[in-house]
């Protein structure tokens, strides 16, 4: 692993995982991982949704959704919105993708 790169130990949903972040994103790191825990753990309490993985789901459409709300209303927008929501996406499937590979 590159000297810039540190492992950071977050909890997610009852889970703890292991991701890979420069040191001067580690706070973020946490802080997204916090909210997406409890974004999650919302869901999980509503009884409406079942299993991680749909959980996990219900909660990136939900931030993705806000997302795009904050998009539409910030006069900011230096990166396209396309843009912004293919990161996302990959983003998201490569965490789907990480959490099958546990599984196995």
């Amino acid at each position: 692993m590159s000297a810039d790169i540190h492992t950071v130990r977050v909890h997610i949903l009852d889970k703890d995982y292991q991701v890979a972040c420069p040191p001067d994103q580690r706070e973020a790191l946490v802080e997204s991982a916090r909210y997406l825990d409890q974004q999650m753990r919302t869901i999980r309490q509503s009884g409406k949704v079942i299993g991680l993985e749909r959980i996990a789901v219900m909660a990136a459409l939900n931030i993705t959704h806000e997302l795009i709300r904050q998009g539409q209303q910030s006069d900011k927008g230096n990166q396209d919105l396309g843009d912004r929501l293919r990161k996302l996406t990959a983003r998201i499937d490569d965490t789907i993708g990480n959490y099958r590979q546990m599984e196995i």
